[in-house]
């Protein structure tokens, strides 16, 4: 028994540390579970004390919460003490030898009941003690249960703790001291009274709050400043009297120990008493926002986008602004559809652009908007700015008369569609007129009105549909929208064009350059115009270059001396310089001329062949492939129209579509639309006979030349198919380009397909549209895959024609030079063009910038542009 109890007092004199380690926690884990309540009103009083509070709220309530804390303090520490018990000795050894496998400290301390004079029994219990002493030396010291989940469900210790925290981070432990003062009979009282005072600026103004213990004599604030003054101590020593806010002094205590006002004009605020002090307030007015519309600067771009620039201002900034245009009736000129009474309607309002970094307080911005559309375009009207600040007051800029800038067509046809439509959204009551006005224009037309047979169907069509409105009193504003949408998109046809002739093309475009330099258009309009000549020019030459080689000419020296005038690509550029020239210097009387030469030079050059162009290329047999599919695709769409048109009036256009299978519209033999001879018939053919044999054109028309558009669609879409697989140009971005919209132009013709088949000849016209489109964006691609493989070509071939000693020429007439390399002495774009387009694109990001519907993303990058640039 003796070694037995020597044993125990050794395995716990090892255990010492644990145990005293787990009587710890034991203590711990009580004094948690019996005072938590306490410890947690604890830490939410400090937490508001920290936070100050108690500064925020009258002293009566401070006094209230103070003794309902002290009170609830009270109960908490009671009930803690009732439940704790003092850990003991006995207790921590019981949780140190339960937490052990077997208990051994239990069994260290038990005693041998049986077998005591047995040798082989005691020998077996010593070892059974010696093996208990061994598991108890690697005791440990048990963690306390601090968990307090079931007694606190609803986690207020951890609330409480957080609110700690938060007081600790953002307050002041200094703030807490004040409570001090609150108590009865505290410091304040002993000292005498006391009084705080702050003065908060509107928060849009950006200015500092002041705290008035540190401001003497005079102090300037905006109006509308929020004052906040606070006595302590005795209630009735300190007054406070003011004359800068609307309020009413309170009638029955003039000593309320907390008064809140707001500052709205100049006056006096005093705290009377012992200690007091007064101020004389200023209050600064808060002036309306300044919107002035500025001239310099002012502009309108070729496609009638309005550039206009203001200059706004304001004493904390602009907050938003719009810009209304008004219809100025007093100086319409009442003519013609303009004698009618106007619809109602609204002005229209913009949303004035903002800076998107920098001081709102004084900018200069660009409003930049296209109105075309609008009813009133080219009409007086009156603009005025206005500008909003964050106190809600607007400031208006003086009214501007102008004319509602809008874009400018100089085609005569699209002139006029424009005005009748214009005629339509001024009043529904000149629906009649513009009927017969448009009949009038379009009853058998002249072949240069409508260089379309497209445009002159689509207009009867959009003239079926008025009238039949007009015949059924049915004309809403929705179908007015519909029939004025319409219209825009004619004009935008005849305007712009959609000729697949490069010649008819580049007399249309100096049309428009003649008829502009007649109207006296602006600068701008004259340069869009002149490039768009240039362009067309460019095209008519290649299309001149590739029928020279379809034609087999030869560079005979004495054909060349008498039918053929050889010119660089520096004189025509000269030429053309010079014509815009002559129009910038306001010399149009010579211009004229000189685009008339111009022209009359164009229509009769021939352009070379070089030496050694024996037959076709495959480049060159594509090309001519696609442009007799894009001729009878153009015939089964004009096809289309027929059929439309005379859905809405059988009888009025069927002696139109009679005999006409010579046109384009029939088999894809004869002439084209554009009134050019076409490619299905040799060049003795007649409108309306087969063309000569062997043609590709001939060929199509014979495969498509029976059954439905349908049908004759699904053939000329497998045509265009097979036409795609053998296209030459791989390897190259140009020819991968081609590719891709052939195939964009093979999904059209299906989707023009399966209209047609469905009776939907409005949508298969859609589609067909977007197949011609696509073909002809295919055979630019073409044509840029084939001049390029030319240049490699002619690079290839330099050194051998220099050995030679022949000296050939491309079909302009320019000398290859070293490499077979040609070029020019002047850059793509010169002058005053390169800052104009910089002003246009500019003006184009801002105007983005300000659309705030764009995605972020997008807005982001637009912002870093503006940074930028």
């Amino acid at each position: 028994m003796a070694r037995q109890n020597t044993l125990l007092s050794t395995v716990l004199n090892r255990l010492r540390r644990p145990l005293a380690l787990t009587w710890a926690g034991l203590l711990l884990e009580r004094l948690v579970r019996a005072f938590w309540p306490l410890w947690t009103l604890i830490a939410v009083c400090a937490a508001a004390l920290v936070l100050g509070l108690q500064d925020l709220v009258m002293l009566e309530v401070i006094w209230a919460i103070g003794a309902a804390a002290l009170l609830a303090a009270g109960i908490f520490a009671v009930r803690g003490i009732w439940r704790f018990r003092w850990p003991r000795r006995s207790e921590a050894l019981a949780r140190l030898d339960s937490a052990l496998p077997g208990r051994p400290l239990q069994s260290l301390a038990d005693e041998q009941a049986i077998g005591g004079g047995d040798a082989g029994s005691e020998a077996l219990w010593r070892a059974h003690l010696a093996r208990m002493a061994d598991s108890a030396g690697n005791a440990r010291a048990v963690e306390p249960d601090l968990k307090l989940s079931t007694r606190d469900p609803l986690g207020l210790r951890y609330l409480a703790l957080t609110a700690l925290v938060v007081a600790l981070l953002f307050g002041s432990v200094w703030r807490a001291g004040s409570v001090a003062g609150m108590a009865p009979g505290g410091p304040d009282l002993a000292t005498g009274p006391a009084w705080e005072g702050w003065i908060e600026p509107p928060a849009y103004t950006g200015r500092p709050s002041l705290y008035l213990n540190d401001q003497t004599g005079r102090i300037a604030v905006p109006e509308g400043s929020h004052v906040t003054m606070r006595l302590y101590g005795e209630v009735g020593a300190l007054r406070i009297e003011e004359t800068v806010s609307d309020s009413e002094p309170a009638p029955a205590d003039p000593g309320t120990p907390e008064r809140d006002f707001t500052v709205v004009r100049d006056g006096r605020l005093s705290v009377t008493g012992p200690g007091g002090q007064s101020w004389q307030i200023v209050a600064e007015a808060d002036t309306a926002p300044e919107v002035t519309i500025l001239e310099d600067g002012t502009k309108t771009t070729f496609d009638g986008r309005m550039s206009q620039p203001f200059k706004a201002r304001d004493d904390y900034g602009v907050v938003d602004g719009t810009a209304t245009f008004r219809l100025d009736l007093d100086r319409v000129e009442r003519r013609h559809g303009l004698t009618t009474p106007p619809d109602p309607r609204e002005p229209i309002e913009l949303e004035l652009p903002m800076p998107i970094t920098g001081d709102r307080a004084d900018f200069t911005e660009t409003l930049v908007e296209n109105l075309s559309q609008h009813p009133w375009a080219h009409l007086p009207v009156t603009l005025q700015l206005e500008a909003r600040d964050r106190a809600g007051q607007v400031g208006r800029s003086a009214m501007k008369e102008m004319t509602l800038p809008a874009r400018r067509f100089f085609d005569p046809m699209a002139a006029t569609v424009i005005e009748q439509r214009r005629d339509l959204l001024w009043a529904k009551a000149n629906a009649r007129r513009v009927t017969q006005v448009l009949r009038a224009v379009s009853h058998q037309p002249s072949p240069d009105l409508f260089r379309s047979e497209t445009a002159y169907l689509r207009l009867r069509v959009i003239l079926r549909r008025l009238e039949t409105l007009v015949a059924h009193d049915s004309l809403t504003d929705e179908s007015q929208g519909e029939i004025a949408q319409a219209l825009w998109d004619l004009a935008i046809k005849l305007e712009e064009g959609d000729i697949g002739d490069a010649l008819e093309r580049m007399r249309a475009a100096r049309e428009r350059l003649s008829e502009a330099m007649k109207n006296g258009a602006s600068q701008e309009e004259i340069a869009r115009l002149m490039q768009e000549l240039r362009r067309a020019t460019e095209d008519y030459l290649r299309q001149k270059s590739r029928q020279a080689q379809r034609e087999g000419q030869q560079d005979g020296d004495q054909q060349m001396a008498e039918n053929m005038r050889r010119m660089t690509q520096q004189d025509l550029q000269d030429m053309m310089d010079r014509i815009q020239e002559l129009m910038e210097q306001g010399r149009m009387a010579e211009a004229q001329q000189a685009l008339e030469e111009f022209q009359r030079m164009m229509e009769n050059m021939r352009v070379t062949q070089g030496q050694g162009q024996q037959g076709q290329s495959p480049g060159q047999q594509a090309m001519e492939g696609l442009a007799d599919t894009l001729r009878q695709q153009q015939g089964l769409s004009d096809q289309a129209f027929r059929d439309l048109q005379e859905q809405f009036n059988p009888n009025a256009e069927a002696g139109q579509s009679q005999g006409n299978e010579g046109r384009s519209g029939g088999q894809g033999r004869g002439q084209s639309h554009e009134g050019q001879q076409g490619r299905g018939e040799g060049s003795g053919s007649q409108p309306g006979q087969p063309g000569a044999p062997g043609q590709p054109g001939d060929r199509q028309a014979e495969g498509t030349g029976e059954g439905s558009l349908a049908d004759r669609q699904e053939a000329l879409r497998r045509e265009l198919e097979r036409q795609r697989r053998n296209l030459p140009g791989g390897g190259s971005a140009a020819g991968e380009q081609a590719r891709e919209s052939l195939d964009r132009a093979g999904r059209a013709m299906e989707g023009a397909e399966e209209a047609l088949r469905g009776d939907d000849l409005a949508g298969a016209i859609d589609r067909q549209s977007e197949a011609m489109e696509a073909l002809r964006e295919g055979m630019r691609n073409l044509g840029e895959a084939m001049a390029e493989n030319n240049r490699r070509t002619q690079g290839g071939q330099g050194q051998a024609r220099g050995q030679a000693g022949a000296q050939q020429s491309d079909p302009l007439g320019r000398s290859p030079g070293q490499g077979g390399r040609v070029g020019t002495q002047d850059s793509l774009l010169q002058g005053e063009d390169v800052y104009r387009r910089a002003r246009e694109l500019l003006d184009e990001i801002r105007r983005r910038a300000g659309e705030g519907e764009r995605p972020d993303v997008e807005l982001d990058y637009l912002e870093r542009l503006l940074d930028r640039f």
